[in-house]
């Protein structure tokens, strides 16, 4: 299925959600016995740039360094994410730490106006301030714990790495940018690894390898599904993800949200939906930075007014994209 129609983009966005919340299970089973944290990301970074290796005849080599400032702060930013997303999802229900990742594509509008001065419509404000209250109602501050900040941290540095790729240069290849991110993040991952000192945990490094195969088989779905069908007509599938967590959870955790998490999460996730529907623009593919809608995995790709080019372009828009958020992301 090459993603040519609207029904089969569709179908893509949907099966490409339940691979990436297939890649938060594994980190949550992982998580079930005593992880060690960065053993866990330094394996995962290290398969994933296993993965990229057939995809790296798409690296612009005479460019190979273009943009590296940027890489760098996003691969770093990027890190201490994914640390956040394992801390959040070994203790938080796989619905209810998914549902506060949402808040990324929110926090992005934030960002965008008060460092860009951009302007928000009435739909994104009702959209920031909509994920704002959900994400407390979700949280609930009483009950406060490292987990949900942990949460709060990956949906930060998502927003973070999102504002970032308006910086990248607008023609480099996906590959190249994925493969500059893991590499950038890979010694301060295994720096980290080493001070931790725990022993090799082989049943870790196959979550690990899991996790890294599913996420992706996420990315390759949404690159099909989005080169040759206007994004603003499938956005909208991509919050299936929060229903395959509420899903998957109930199956392999018996994890079943409370009333709060629904009203929560219908906070956060109706207004982007809203703003995603509205969002059409037919001659273009193109966004307004502060029309940020899709998952908490689609936030870079929605940010802004950057690198995905027309479909009449010589090589097509989906050799041009973006990566998983943020650098070595979830």
């Amino acid at each position: 299925m090459q993603g040519k129609t609207v029904n089969s983009a569709i179908f893509l966005l949907v099966t490409g959600n339940l691979l990436a919340i297939f890649s938060d299970v594994l980190i949550k089973w992982a998580s079930s016995d005593e992880l060690a944290i960065f053993q866990f990301v330094a394996v995962r970074l290290v398969f994933t740039v296993l993965l990229l290796t057939p995809f790296l005849r798409r690296v612009d080599w005479d460019n190979l360094w273009q943009g590296s400032r940027v890489h760098l702060v996003r691969a770093h930013v990027g890190l201490g994410g994914i640390i956040c997303m394992v801390v959040a999802l070994g203790a938080l229900p796989l619905a209810t730490a998914n549902a506060i990742f949402y808040a990324a594509p929110v926090l992005v509008m934030f960002i965008s106006v008060v460092f860009f001065r951009e302007r928000l419509t009435k739909t994104s404000l009702f959209a920031v301030v909509g994920g704002l209250i959900g994400v407390m109602i979700i949280q609930r501050p009483t009950q406060m714990n490292l987990a949900g900040l942990a949460a709060l941290g990956l949906a930060v540095a998502l927003a973070i790495s999102a504002v970032l790729v308006r910086k990248l240069p607008r023609e480099q290849p996906v590959a190249h940018s994925l493969l500059l991110n893991y590499m950038f993040s890979l010694p301060a991952a295994l720096l980290l690894a080493l001070i931790e000192g725990a022993p090799v945990d082989f049943v870790s490094m196959g979550a690990a390898f899991g996790s890294a195969l599913f996420v992706l088989g996420y990315n390759m779905t949404v690159i099909m599904a989005y080169k040759h069908v206007d994004a603003n007509k499938v956005t909208a599938s991509e919050y299936t993800g929060i229903l395959w967590a509420f899903i998957l959870g109930w199956l392999f955790f018996a994890e079943v949200p409370d009333v709060w998490f629904w009203v929560g999460t219908t906070l956060i996730v109706v207004p982007l939906l809203v703003q995603a529907l509205q969002s059409v623009r037919p001659a273009s593919r193109r966004r307004l930075p502060v029309q940020v809608g899709g998952s908490r995995r689609a936030t870079d790709r929605l940010a802004g007014r950057y690198r995905v080019r027309n479909a009449a372009g010589p090589q097509g828009a989906g050799d041009y994209g973006d990566d998983e958020s943020p650098g070595p992301g979830p």
